[in-house]
């Protein structure tokens, strides 16, 4: 029941481009680019991060992009 409310919100935060564990916007984030149009971004809470530029859009990395 708790992952209901957890993921939409979570959800929400990327959308915005914000962290999920501490809210801060992720364009403050240490970036560095791993992909055409992709870049890695560290919040300064440890949380990483993905950014196509393409789309515009936000997402969790994946342990192969850590």
């Amino acid at each position: 029941m708790l992952k209901n409310i957890i993921g939409p919100v979570q959800a929400w935060l990327l959308s915005r481009g914000q962290c999920v564990g501490c809210g801060m916007p992720l364009s403050k984030g240490k970036k560095s680019q791993i992909k055409d149009g992709m870049e890695k971004i560290v919040c300064k809470c440890g949380r990483i991060f993905v950014h196509d530029k393409k789309s515009k859009k936000y997402r969790r990395a994946l342990f192969e992009e850590v």
